[in-house]
């Protein structure tokens, strides 16, 4: 028996019409996301306009600005995004790590964060540029709400890792900072014109999260 066709155009219930409409909404929002990302990576955020955003996305200019209002917008949504991503990897490893895997947690966040190195120094840099704009207020209120979340978590995790004696026993802030230290040289490496002309960056990156995984572990560190 051949199942009923959806109901096309006017057939559409006004709910149905709704959601619909949301979700194409949606749709041309994250394809403005993705062209200002596109553009910020291979141009630079300050000779982006919002003119080129929208004839990257094959849209007007004025459509751009029904979902955005200003550029800072689109930069701390970008930012926003990235977050939420590593958020979501991390909670996953830290619920592996729980469940008995204890480097799970420090691989999903090398991982998070050095799968594009690029994409993780630009927003670092759009952090340094947005701190104290006035019309995101908001949203970076948001984004420090969630690294205050990710904070807690980590703390709480590493804390009873510490009481099963898998990591040291040090303050869990000297782990979790450890490994963003770690990141963060990675990153750099990637962009350093003294070192980024080797071959081989991609086993470099490996590499190091591969000392990530297993830095802090129990046995490593002789206090002075």
């Amino acid at each position: 028996m051949q199942g009923s066709d959806p109901p096309m155009g006017n057939q559409l219930s006004s709910s149905e019409r709704i959601r619909e409409k949301k979700k194409l909404f949606l749709q041309r929002e994250q394809r403005i996301i993705d062209a200002s990302l596109e553009l910020f990576l291979s141009e630079g955020i300050d000779r982006v306009t919002v003119a080129n955003i929208a004839q990257r996305a094959g849209i007007g200019k004025g459509t751009v600005y029904k979902h955005f209002l200003t550029k800072n917008e689109i930069l701390v949504r970008i930012m926003l995004d990235y977050e939420r991503s590593i958020t979501t990897n991390l909670a996953a490893g830290i619920a592996q790590t729980e469940q008995g895997d204890p480097g799970a947690a420090a691989k999903a966040y090398f991982n998070s964060r050095l799968a594009r190195p690029e994409l993780d120094r630009l927003v670092q840099h759009l952090e340094v540029r947005l701190d104290d704009a006035d019309d995101i207020r908001e949203q970076m209120q948001q984004l420090h709400e969630l690294r205050r979340s990710n904070e807690q978590a980590l703390e709480d995790m590493i804390q009873r890792q510490i009481d099963r004696g898998v990591l040291e026993d040090v303050p869990p802030r000297y782990h979790y900072l450890a490994a963003w230290a770690l990141t963060q040289g990675a990153v750099e490496l990637c962009f350093n014109k003294s070192w980024n002309y080797h071959p081989d960056s991609d086993g470099l990156v490996d590499f190091i999260t591969a000392i990530g995984v297993t830095m802090g572990n129990r046995g490593q560190y002789r206090k002075p």
